[in-house]
């Protein structure tokens, strides 16, 4: 980790990366399963999901297509990451990277293919 956190702001991150991230996911695998596949992913995917999803049904316009319902909550996840995360953590300027769970997977990638 590149400063100083409360271990607190880089586990609420983490956890708001991981729900954002397998909100994207359930759409990106709801173009080629059906929500009510059998198949493991896409039953773990909706399972984790749906409390999200119905945490936000009451602010989720009813235009807005059944299978984009978790692009749009995730849309609120990555709002609240990077706006109030980066305030939390002091940030002066918000930009790419400056998210921990993103940042520390792009360390991850550098490092294995050779980039400092």
């Amino acid at each position: 980790m590149s400063a100083n956190f409360h271990p607190l702001i880089y586990l609420i991150d983490y956890i708001l990366g991981v729900i954002m991230w397998t909100l994207i996911g359930r759409v990106a695998m709801n173009i080629f399963q059906r929500q009510d596949s059998e198949f493991f992913f896409m039953k773990v995917f909706v399972k984790m999901t749906d409390p999200f999803i119905r945490m936000f049904r009451f602010i989720t316009p009813s235009f807005i297509v059944a299978p984009l319902v978790p692009l749009y909550v995730a849309w609120f996840f990555y709002m609240f990451r990077f706006y109030l995360m980066p305030y939390l953590m002091g940030y002066s300027v918000m930009g790419m990277l400056s998210f921990p769970l993103e940042s520390e997977i792009a360390t991850q990638i550098y490092q294995i293919f050779g980039k400092n």
